[in-house]
């Protein structure tokens, strides 16, 4: 990298730990540091964070980059984190109201079939785009205020982009983008305000949430004690913000109607971009704001979200010692020609697109005497694929669109074998990037966008080249026969945690 080329460094906050990467225009040798955080699961069905680990986390691989490239080249920081995962702070302090409670929580499953049996499902639907299910903030946010005895003077909510910006500018912005603000079940998607209903419906004050700024837009600038922790420069612009996902969806240039990713991370999201023009509640979809830009023009995108694919390969690893580490999975599973007749359903803190079932629990079926680790492992990795399909062919039937290839990244996505049996299992084409991590790319390139590194989403879209492309077999009758497998498993994974 020359010593006068700009960039943009983007902070990925995901659910297991935080990315900083350097992005310029044009490319150039990949500068990004990384640290895991601690997950905690007090009960079952709860999962936790520590918001400030995930803030020194931050700051370590700002660090980390900044010292690579250079403070005077930094010209923006993009943010992109883990979406619905709910923080309470203190405004004057900063200190959070005990821990974050996760996207992956159910704590909340009951409260949310309570509101649905008092006929709430429907309204809930219609503003929000989402259904009534834990997996969103408002739900948490209600918990926390009912539960930690949070005084509410000084009351700051927030997801964890809200909760990094709030840092990086020393606590003088309290702000979101509308992707993230639209997975919160506060949100009206069509205004692109919060909804007054919604937080009377869940007892959440209006003056605790952030401002709601433009995903490609200035926020604000870094302070001066991140930058004496960090050494970047005193009032470097924070100008790009997206849910994880969203920025996914961004980084794919997925900028036209109809064009569509998947994520394969800890869970995996599928986003198909719907235009401008808010569409109507699809059954077992999501509808969401992808992200708007400073010239006032928005994108929707009907969304699929999975749980559970690569916290299975987690599992196998840290709960099983079937591996030692996660890149093991692909080698493992690869020395089998087929998961012998075995269905692993990962459905360990329910299942979300397009079930929407917080009872549904984890299942493997279909074992015999000679199954063996490598079926195991193999069934986790179909797994993806079959999650994938079901959200896919839920979207095509709801939303009547037809996704002609499917643009992929993650971590998973390096697994040819898988995104082959993905694009059997489809019929379309699978295409990998040459550049996968999209989450990153997606937030540089919505600040860049904004401080003019990129003059264009056609600059953005030039820049997009493909590693791979997988073909579909031209017969659908194994891959339909192995589904239709996959899809008895499901029914026995269905409802069975409900009390």
């Amino acid at each position: 990298m020359s010593s006068d080329r700009r960039v943009v460094i983007a902070i990925d906050a995901g659910t297991t730990g935080v990315r900083s990467r350097a992005v310029s225009p044009g490319g150039g040798p990949v500068i990004a540091s990384y640290r895991e955080f601690a997950q905690h699961f007090p009960e079952p069905g709860w999962v936790e964070h520590d918001p400030h680990e995930i803030w020194e986390a931050v700051l370590a691989t700002l660090r980390d980059v900044v010292a690579q490239v250079g403070a005077a080249r930094v010209a923006a920081i993009g943010i992109t984190n883990q979406r619905e995962t709910a923080v309470a702070w203190h405004r004057a302090t900063g200190r959070a109201y005990g821990t974050a409670i996760v996207w992956q929580d159910r704590r909340t499953a009951a409260r949310c079939e309570q509101l649905a049996a008092a006929g709430h499902l429907d309204r809930v639907r219609s503003i929000t785009g989402l259904v009534l299910d834990p997996y969103f903030t408002g739900s948490k946010f209600e918990w926390m205020l009912s539960e930690r005895a949070i005084p509410t003077d000084q009351l700051a909510l927030g997801t964890i982009d809200t909760w990094l910006v709030w840092h990086l500018t020393g606590g003088t912005v309290h702000a979101t983008d509308p992707s993230n603000a639209s997975r919160t079940m506060l949100f009206d998607i069509r205004s692109l305000d919060w909804s007054a209903e919604m937080c009377e419906l869940f007892g959440v004050p209006r003056d605790a949430l952030p401002a709601v700024l433009p995903s490609s837009g200035r926020f604000g600038t870094v302070c001066a004690e991140v930058a004496a922790a960090t050494g970047l420069l005193v009032g470097t612009p924070i100008s790009g913000v997206a849910g994880d996902q969203q920025a996914a969806l961004f980084g794919q240039a997925c900028f036209t109607p109809g064009t569509a990713k998947n994520t394969y991370g800890t869970g995996s999201f599928v986003l198909l971009n719907v235009g401008a023009t808010c569409p109507p509640p699809a059954e077992g979809m999501l509808t969401t704001v992808a992200w708007t830009l400073s010239d006032g023009s928005v994108a929707y995108a009907l969304e699929g979200a999975i749980f559970v694919t690569g916290a299975a390969v987690q599992w196998l690893r840290d709960g099983l010692g079937v591996i030692s580490t996660s890149a093991d999975i692909g080698p493992l599973a690869d020395t089998v020609a087929d998961s012998g007749g075995v269905y692993l359903v990962p459905a360990f803190t329910g299942f979300g697109s397009p079930w929407w079932d917080p009872y549904a629990r984890g299942t493997i079926v279909g074992i015999t005497r000679g199954s063996s680790r490598a079926h195991l492992a193999r069934a986790v990795v179909e797994a993806m694929a079959y999650q994938t399909r079901d959200a896919i062919d839920a979207m095509t039937s709801a939303g009547g669109v037809s996704i002609t290839d499917l643009n992929v990244d993650g971590g998973a996505s390096v697994m040819d074998p898988m995104l082959q049996f993905q694009a059997d299992q489809l019929g379309v084409r699978v295409r990998r990037p040459a550049d996968q991590e999209t989450t990153a790319l997606g937030a540089a390139y919505l600040a860049g966008l904004a401080e003019g590194l990129w003059g264009s989403l056609a600059d953005i879209a030039a820049e997009r080249t493909a590693d791979t492309v997988f073909e579909p077999a031209a017969d659908r009758t194994i891959a339909d026969l192995l589904h239709d497998g996959w899809r008895r498993a499901v029914e026995r994974s269905r409802n069975w945690a409900r009390p």
